[in-house]
């Protein structure tokens, strides 16, 4: 590559740090701004013909689609357990197990977040687990930021295991059942040694910056429960990958996680003497364990479990809808608009809208009506904020898509260059194949921080991730392990992720903030990564 086109190979990766972190603009500018960048260089310098972008446009916009619906859905729901009662007694529920901060984020954000993309992936664990942060009394800013980087280490089997199952088996066309078992097992193996780590430094990150200390040492001070809760996540996932193979691990070990920091943290255990707590917060009476907000709240009328049963029902729809020895998964996918040759290109586009995470939170979000027999207008009043708090993010997703989506389907062009994304990876190939243990992590960081997918991530870098590996003699498990792993750690930064979940907690067009929290976990989970991956490819 010449250095203009490098650079035009570079510009979704540049315009989005340079215009959404350094300069700080709103996603709903910056992201056209992206999009006129990237697409004029693309044209201009790549080549690419201006009927293939145009149906890269439209391939966007019905992806963007996708994701407005899982936004409105995570929305019409919170708004909808905020206008009875529910969400009042929920927080006080939490308060029960802990009044410490840190305990609540870590459960909440790293095992129930774990959870819900074990189950349905699809930017699902942000888009509940920000708001509820928020209606417990957390910063908009860290509930969005935590929910990120908490969901990272289960991407690698979310969606009932969809990144290895579809990702790396099309991206490795022809690979046996076993080996992918193999490299499921391998990544999980790594995340003991590597993600265990960032319930400790998400609460580091939580007393740091929105502490009215700010001090990284009252973060740290919880390493004894934040490590247990880590294990407790990897530890069963692991078991998981290795008996029974890559579909329930995340499912699976965030449910067993769950169940044991939950008992265990209602008897004490680890658990710190003097909670943690904002600035905000009251200070309790003397001699009172419990958080003044439920002390000295009245006992609310609804029962805890009739208050979790509209989050309940949404799980085990999610679980129902997604098990492929159940009917429910085709019935929703029988409904899917097609949309073929885009533009007269061979760019093929599709929507199951019934299938989305978020049409079934609106269905539940109908049910809890009922259920918690909200009066008319309140439910109407919910439905309508709901909808129109979404126009900043339909802004930014209806142009940060379309640009990624010409990035991805560069590689029809009259410059004889291969796509973007895999000029670049096959650059640094090229140029650093002897430390690519260090390197493979972020090239799959790339693919879900461009793509917005783990899973498309892995499909997408699979196959180079497998050449340089043989290339350099190295072991092509633990490098697909630590592509699957890079590409966790992207969903941390990723801008379709980042505006989807700022837009449930009302923070449009504070974006790059957003990303200048989550870019130093997923640094810290990449190097991590690699460097645990440079040792394996010595033993294996």
């Amino acid at each position: 590559m010449t250095l203009l086109q490098l650079l035009t190979a570079s510009m979704p990766v540049l315009s989005v740090f340079l215009l959404l972190v350094v300069l700080r603009l709103p996603a709903s500018r910056a992201m056209p701004l992206s999009l006129l960048a990237s697409g004029g260089l693309a044209w201009l310098v790549w080549e690419v013909p201006l009927r293939q972008m145009i149906g890269s446009v439209l391939e966007g916009w019905v992806i963007a689609s996708a994701i407005v619906i899982i936004i409105f859905g995570a929305i019409v729901l919170l708004n909808t357990l905020k206008a009875g009662e529910a969400m009042n007694r929920i927080r006080a529920g939490f308060f029960a197990i802990s009044p410490d901060r840190r305990v609540q984020m870590i459960i909440i954000a790293w095992l129930f977040g774990s959870f819900l993309e074990g189950v349905s992936g699809f930017g699902t664990p942000a888009a509940i687990c920000a708001p509820l942060l928020v209606a417990l009394g957390f910063p908009a800013m860290a509930a969005v930021s935590l929910a990120l980087i908490a969901d990272s280490a289960a991407v690698s089997f979310g969606a009932v295991g969809t990144p290895v199952l579809v990702g790396m088996a099309q991206g490795l066309p022809g690979v046996h059942a076993a080996e992918l078992r193999n490299i499921a097992v391998t990544t999980i193996s790594i995340d003991i040694f590597v993600a265990s780590f960032l319930p400790l430094i998400m609460s580091a990150l939580l007393t740091r910056f929105f502490g009215a200390n700010q001090s990284w040492r009252e973060g740290l001070a919880l390493w004894p429960f934040a490590l247990f809760a880590g294990l407790a996540f990897t530890l069963p996932a692991w078991l998981v990958a290795y008996y029974l193979g890559p579909e329930f691990p995340s499912v699976l070990g965030a449910l067993i996680g769950l169940g044991v920091v939950v008992s265990t943290t209602r008897r004490g255990f680890l658990q710190p003497t003097l909670p943690w707590r904002f600035a905000q917060d009251r200070e309790p009476l003397a001699g009172d364990e419990q958080p003044p907000e439920a002390a000295q709240a009245p006992a609310p009328g609804m029962p805890l479990w009739q208050a979790w049963l509209p989050y309940g029902l949404a799980a085990l729809l999610l679980i129902l809808s997604r098990l492929n020895a159940l009917p429910f998964k085709a019935w929703l996918q029988d409904f899917t608009l097609q949309w073929k040759a885009l533009a007269g290109t061979d760019i093929n586009a599709s929507l199951t809208p019934f299938y989305l995470p978020g049409s079934l939170f609106a269905l539940v979000a109908l049910i809890t009506i009922a259920l918690h027999r909200l009066p008319a207008r309140a439910a109407l009043e919910a439905w309508r904020s709901s909808a129109l708090s979404l126009l900043p993010a339909v802004i930014a997703l209806a142009t940060s898509v379309p640009m990624v989506r010409i990035f991805l389907n560069s590689g029809v062009n009259t410059s004889g260059l291969a796509a973007m994304p895999s000029e670049l990876a096959q650059m640094a190939a090229g140029a650093i194949a002897g430390f690519w243990p260090l390197v493979a992590p972020f090239v799959g960081a790339l693919g879900s921080f461009i793509a917005g997918s783990g899973t498309f991530s892995n499909m997408m870098f699979a196959g180079l991730q497998q050449e340089a590996a043989l290339s350099a003699d190295l072991s092509p498990r633990v490098i697909l392990a630590l592509q699957m792993i890079g590409a966790n750690a992207g969903n941390m930064i990723c801008v379709m992720n980042v505006v989807a979940a700022a837009a449930v907690v009302k923070l449009n067009g504070q974006e790059g903030q957003i990303i200048r929290f989550t870019l130093g976990p997923m640094l810290y989970y990449c190097v991590g990564a690699g460097l645990v991956g440079m040792l394996l490819v010595q033993i294996v």
